[in-house]
């Protein structure tokens, strides 16, 4: 590659981090009426962003650098159409239905730039958690016998986006025999593992951990009535303990407002192959909570939630402790009714004091 392309790959790859950081910031704060706001946010990132990606548009690259430039503009188109889509409408259900459109679009982009974390420091430091960025290199893939690393997904190759398909992390670069810890992550209503993943993968690359993110068999979990997604749950975690050497006595469940509520479902089964439950902005359905003595829990909420207020949080923990369950809600003063990303580093300390950061 020649200097002046790889700068310009580089200008481009820098704006675009700069735009999804913008964009995960938003989510994380999403609330109804937001939009306004949002036009404010993300207006200063589009020209920078649309001009870098000009630039290397408009200069040929040499045969061993076009799959990258290729692959860096067609994140960029991706990512300018998710910000733009974002900030389209103000009334709340097109507002709602836009940002989970937009959302799906910088999914799709981090899946494209995932893989040029060798090729570009920046894009390597943006998957990676904060606390890692300053040994970004350390964390380069350098794969060893087992092609089974990395990212990749499940389930049917026809469609990216199947239902009952599954997406996986397996890190690279593991020099220890040891098992791994596992945390499988579901999505919200009307999700999809694929898009979920990118909710820990910085996480599971930075702390070494297996990380498997299923899709439910329909538009949401099944929160109630004939359970099917359970077999699912059970398919995929036979599948993940064969192939990989995981730990059994570290398997986190965890999920996101509906996907939530069905971890903690399943946290009160009569028996269980995961040790820990992480929920995040559920709740507790009218579940039987006969089996719930000395299930360990870890909910956190947000104090502004506006679809599942705080108080049924509050109500919920109060219920599972007094049926002996071992659990503890988190309260988030800031937080609607979204992934609140900068807790992930408390429930992993939580789950296994193991995958704290290590300085």
């Amino acid at each position: 590659m020649t200097p002046d392309i790889l700068t310009k790959m580089e200008a481009l790859a820098e704006r675009l981090v700069a735009a999804l950081e913008s964009f995960e910031s938003a989510q994380r704060d999403y609330f109804p009426g937001i939009v306004p706001h949002l036009r404010g946010q993300f207006a200063p990132l589009m020209e920078p962003l649309a001009k870098a990606r000009q630039n290397l548009e408009a200069d040929p690259a040499a045969p061993d650098a076009e799959t990258a430039r290729k692959t860096l503009l067609e994140a960029s188109d991706l990512c300018l159409g998710a910000l733009a889509m974002a900030t389209e409408a103000d009334a709340l259900e097109p507002s709602l239905i836009n940002c989970r459109k937009a959302a799906r679009r910088i999914n799709r982009a981090q899946e494209f730039l995932f893989p040029l974390c060798p090729v570009s420091p920046a894009v390597n430091r943006y998957f990676l958690d904060p606390q890692a960025r300053g040994r970004a290199s350390e964390f380069l893939p350098n794969p060893g016998p087992d092609p089974a690393t990395g990212l990749f997904h499940g389930g049917p190759a026809t469609d990216p986006y199947a239902r009952g398909a599954a997406s996986f992390y397996i890190p690279e670069n593991r020099d220890q025999p040891e098992p791994l810890p596992l945390v499988i992550a579901l999505h919200g209503g009307f999700g999809h593992g694929r898009d979920f993943i990118w909710t820990w993968l910085r996480e599971a690359r930075s702390r070494r951990f297996a990380l498997a993110c299923p899709t439910s068999r329909n538009i949401t979990w099944t929160i109630t009535g004939p359970d099917a997604d359970g077999e699912l749950l059970k398919q995929l975690l036979a599948f993940t303990l064969a192939r990989w050497n995981i730990d059994r006595s570290r398997i986190l469940l965890t999920g996101l407002s509906d996907g939530a509520t069905y971890a903690l479902k399943h946290s009160l089964d009569e028996e269980t192959p995961f040790t820990h439950f992480a929920i995040f902005s559920g709740i507790l359905a009218p579940f039987d909570l006969a089996h719930a003595k000395g299930r360990r829990i870890y909910w956190v909420h947000g104090a502004k939630d506006w679809m599942f207020p705080a108080w049924r949080a509050k109500m919920g923990e109060k219920e599972l402790a007094a049926a002996g369950a071992d659990v503890t809600l988190e309260i988030v003063p800031d937080l609607y009714h979204a992934y609140p990303r900068e807790r992930n580093d408390v429930v992993l300390n939580w789950f296994d004091p193991s995958l704290s950061f290590q300085p």
